[in-house]
């Protein structure tokens, strides 16, 4: 039992070195300039422990797209504790995470190289399971306190990420990111309040 246990932190331990390096490689050249032998070198690991935790170069990618994903949900989580107003909460988490699209690694991985290299598809469900659920509690929320009129949640829901998912990439891709940042967060916050009840 304590070989299977020490095997399975053994293994772990490989998982997460690799993670870490590749995240490292991905931010700084890109995806398509990451070769898999530069990570393997750099964790000190074989290519065959490479291959037994992932299935190729695009796999050990959606594994640190994952990591992030997971890292960012909870950066926004963090953004907005003790806040109780629904609307609210949405305003600042939104804020938090265009904060984080600054962040070069956040930008390459997360914006640039993630939709190209899953595809788009691929992308918007793994967003929506980090994202989607919280978006619709909060607009639900918002609705029984009477904060918004009420309306169909779920397809607001989807335009709401929709509208995230082109503020991100208006951050990703403008030669000034900073002022991209700050325009960005001018037209989601009015859009956010414009839900408001009441708001014409």
């Amino acid at each position: 039992m304590a070989v299977k246990s020490r095997q399975a932190e053994n293994s772990a331990t490989t998982r997460a070195a690799l993670i870490k390096i590749a995240r490292k490689l991905f931010a700084e050249r890109g995806y398509a300039d990451t070769a898999t032998e530069e990570v393997v070198r750099r964790a000190r690991v074989t290519r065959g422990a490479l291959y037994h935790h992932f299935k190729d170069k695009q796999d050990l990618f959606k594994a640190v797209l994952l990591e992030e994903e997971k890292r960012l949900a909870e950066s926004t989580a963090l953004a907005v504790a003790g806040e109780t107003d629904p609307l609210n909460i949405m305003v600042k988490s939104t804020e938090a995470f265009l904060d984080e699209c600054l962040d070069p690694a956040v930008r390459q991985i997360v914006l640039i190289d993630a939709p190209a290299v899953l595809g788009w598809e691929q992308y918007r469900q793994i967003d929506d399971e980090h994202y989607l659920a919280g978006v619709v509690a909060l607009l639900e929320a918002a609705v029984q306190s009477g904060a918004i009129s009420r309306q169909p949640v779920a397809p607001l829901a989807r335009i709401i990420m929709g509208a995230m998912h082109e503020a991100t990439m208006v951050v990703a891709h403008a030669p000034d990111q900073l002022k991209a940042r700050r325009e960005v967060s001018e037209v989601i916050t009015r859009l956010l309040n414009g839900l408001r009840a009441g708001k014409r």
